[in-house]
């Protein structure tokens, strides 16, 4: 029984999600509610939505102060010079532009935290994406499917980490096992970009290339035809500059709390850039309509995963999908844990997925001699999936960067993340980092 409804909340939300028949914040809310009542242990609710919220606050208020200091960066153009540069180097074309996009996604995903990540990617390509009328969507795409890959694969990245503790695993014996696999994903990644590049030239006008490349090389600084306004250099762009690499380099170090980072950030370039008390009060309040939303989302997500791991619907469920596996077909349970965590990692967050029911899955493959170590690499492989899910507090910075909802981020990523998803699973089996076996 708790298996079906928690399937019934998880179908429920991604098609009220997609269908836009609701908001992703009634849906998110309302469903898992209305899923427990049904369950018979409404009187629970309070302690659950309190326990899943408690959970996520901190994200919260991160993710708070990160949309709003990255808002006053970008209202102070701090990243043009950069995506100036990058429209020469590719001559304008969508296409080297996406597949740009992968590569430096790729690559600031070896840090680990999907946060500093997605807001490297956005400083130095969205202003690009935005100039040319690329659909800001591809590079939420990319981003997510690059994070899921290295950061959710790598010992140092959260997922990994979690599966190595929890299963008590040596790391090394875990990652050289899954390192090929990790290296053709990436490869891979990198085509995927191109696909997407691809249709993105389809819909833009070579004429609308040409002006944009144009206009960058020229160095003109006046308002180009997408209304950016191409603004020199002053003291406060340079001290912007400078508080912003050093925020991040602060990220990367692990210096202090994210939360504490961000808000010393937030107030800094809030005095620099707009001095004046009532501006500041102007600055705050109109960037608070893509702050606000976030806020609320990770808060809303807070109750649904409390929910559904306080009821004990994610272990059911997990139980549900391992005892589909016919008898005499204990061999495939790797590959069938890894095609698992695709819709789990979806909805779950980390911690409930890893230390709720990765366990489980290993417990259950251990009965037929299955090494733990490759429960962990089928564990990790369904990240991609999770850095698109409600679940992921990295998302919603992502989203409120781009400026999209939930739903139509996920219409569009979806398909693009599946695939993704089963080409690991693929590239697991085919290096052997999961063996398959009948």
């Amino acid at each position: 029984m708790l298996a079906l409804l928690g399937f019934v909340s998880l179908a429920s939300f991604m098609l009220v999600v997609i269908k836009k028949w609701a908001t992703a914040l009634v849906a998110v809310v309302t469903i898992p509610i209305v899923v427990l009542l049904i369950s018979g242990q409404g009187t629970a609710l309070p302690d659950m939505v309190a326990e899943g919220i408690e959970t996520v606050a901190p994200t919260a208020i991160l993710l708070l102060f990160a949309v709003l200091y990255f808002g006053i960066m970008m209202d102070a153009k701090l990243f043009d010079p950069i995506s100036r540069g990058i429209i020469r180097l590719s001559g304008g074309d969508p296409v080297k532009i996406c597949v740009g996009t992968a590569v430096l996604a790729l690559l600031v995903a070896l840090d680990g935290d999907g946060t500093t990540s997605y807001m490297i990617i956005c400083s130095a390509f969205l202003p690009i994406y935005r100039k040319l009328g690329i659909n800001p969507l591809v590079i939420a795409t990319i981003a997510t499917m690059a994070l899921g890959t290295i950061s959710g694969t790598t010992p140092w990245g959260g997922a990994a980490t979690r599966a190595i503790s929890v299963l008590q695993i040596d790391a090394t014996d875990y990652f050289v096992h899954m390192l090929p696999a990790m290296l053709l994903m990436s490869a891979a990644i990198v085509g995927l970009a191109y696909l997407l590049g691809r249709s993105a030239r389809k819909k833009i006008s070579q004429e609308r290339i040409a002006e944009v490349t144009a206009h960058v090389s020229s160095g003109a600084h006046k308002e180009g035809s997408d209304g950016t306004l191409l603004t020199k250099a002053t003291w406060r762009t340079w001290v912007n500059a400078a508080l912003t690499v050093t925020l991040l380099v602060l990220l990367v170090l692990g210096v202090a709390d994210l939360l504490v980072l961000f808000m010393l950030g937030f107030i800094i370039v809030l005095i620099v850039n707009h001095p004046k008390p009532s501006d500041q009060g102007d600055v705050i309040r109109s960037h608070a309509a893509n702050a606000v939303p976030v806020v609320i989302l990770v808060l809303g997500a807070g109750v649904f995963t409390g929910i559904l791991t306080e009821t004990g619907m994610t272990t059911a469920m997990a139980d549900a999908l391992i005892s589909l596996i016919p008898d005499g077909s204990e061999g495939m349970i790797p590959a069938a844990a890894a095609l698992i965590g695709i819709p789990l990692s979806f909805f779950m967050a980390n911690d409930a997925y890893f230390f709720g029911i990765v366990p489980v899955l290993a417990e259950s493959a251990a009965q037929y001699s299955i090494p733990p170590e490759e429960m962990a690499r089928a564990a990790v492989i369904g990240q991609m999936a999770h850095s698109i899910g409600p679940a992921s507090a990295p998302l919603w910075v992502l989203l409120g960067l781009v400026r999209a909802s939930l739903g139509d981020f996920q219409r569009f990523a979806f398909l693009w993340v599946l695939a993704a998803s089963l080409m690991y699973i693929g590239f697991a089996i085919l290096t052997g980092a999961i063996s398959v076996g009948l």
